[in-house]
């Protein structure tokens, strides 16, 4: 993929004690490469150019992406600026966090930080491996990977609730119960349409499917979009996957995960009359079969891209919307490079 774009267009009542302060701390180009739909919205078509892979490796694909458009949604005002390449058996990316596409209004009574513009850097393996261990990845341990546009994934909060649910923490450990951010009504995130908001440190991170740079991209139920590279070097795609994995003729469907809410509450949760089923990380248990993914999201098929088939994760509008682990080998810590 060569992509070069430069150009502007222009509650529930409980007792509860949530710290907004400290949100989430945790949580080839030619004029043919973008098509405009109306005055407000360009579509970038990135649908034939991706580049494929019959082996082991990932490299050519996307290893050729560079995107710098400014972004005048009225909480940003910056360009938003990402490039990827490929050298050396590892593909790198550096960006400045900005979204490409338009966002909600931030600062929001649920999410009190401005976006701003970061300094991200990863170093991601050309070369993913993977194994039979799920390694848990999101906030100190690092991001779960990075969508196209240099937008980090991050899709677990920091929140958390005591047993009793009187004391619950947007950004603390008061207790064993972590509040998720997308699929509950008992907790404002302020989370946007592309279901991602902002840390304190004002950087704009994904924790559901990014539906504005799906949008952006010509993203559609008539194809599988490769929309960002996970930690571990395998790709993630959006929404829509082959009803067999195996078979690149068969018919694309929506994409579930194999997650379901829990048949037996425990004890020592929060009272359901506070807080409905699905409110806490706690509240979903893998049920091997009941969707078409794995434990983390995943699964091994063909796609556009491989055509000899590759492990590859899926965003998914049921949880847990991005995958909260990886398959892949990654360092110990299961943390990228600085960023």
């Amino acid at each position: 993929m060569k992509l070069f774009v430069k150009h502007r267009q222009f509650t529930q009542s409980i007792l509860c004690t949530l710290v907004l302060a400290g949100l989430l701390t945790a949580c080839d180009s030619s004029d043919d490469d973008t098509m405009s739909t109306d005055d407000s919205t360009t579509v970038v078509d990135t649908s034939t150019d991706n580049g494929v892979s019959t082996d082991n490796s990932t490299d050519g694909v996307i290893c050729d992406y560079s995107y710098s458009e400014f972004n005048d949604s009225e909480s940003i005002g910056y360009n938003s600026e990402s490039q990827w390449t490929c050298a050396d058996d590892m593909r790198e990316l550096v960006a400045n966090g900005i979204p490409d596409h338009e966002v909600g209004t931030f600062p929001n009574d649920g999410n009190p930080n401005m976006i701003t513009e970061q300094v991200i850097t990863a170093s991601i393996t050309l070369l993913p491996v993977q194994t039979d261990v799920a390694t848990q990845l999101g906030g100190p341990s690092g991001p779960q990977g990075y969508v196209l546009n240099g937008v980090k994934i991050d899709a677990s909060t920091a929140g958390t609730c005591d047993d009793s649910g009187l004391i619950c923490d947007a950004a603390m450990n008061v207790g064993n119960w972590n509040i998720e951010a997308l699929g509950q009504s008992s907790f404002d995130f302020g989370t946007d349409d592309n279901n991602a908001h902002v840390q304190p440190s004002g950087e704009y991170h994904y924790h559901g499917i990014p539906e504005g740079f799906i949008t952006l991209h010509g993203g559609s139920s008539d194809t599988m979009t490769l929309i960002a590279w996970a930690s571990d070097g395998f790709p993630i795609y959006a929404r829509y996957g082959y009803t067999t994995a195996d078979d690149a003729t068969s018919e694309l469907k929506v994409v579930t995960g194999s997650y379901q809410l829990v048949t037996e509450v425990s004890d020592s949760r929060p009272s359901t009359d506070l807080y409905a089923l699905g409110t806490f990380k706690q509240d979903w248990e893998y049920v091997e079969g009941s969707g078409d993914l794995d434990e983390c999201n995943g699964r091994v098929g063909v796609t556009p891209e491989f055509p000899n088939g590759i492990y590859h994760y899926y965003a998914t509008d049921s949880y847990p919307f991005f995958q909260r682990c990886v398959k892949g080998e990654v360092e110990s810590t299961g943390q990228l490079p600085p960023a």
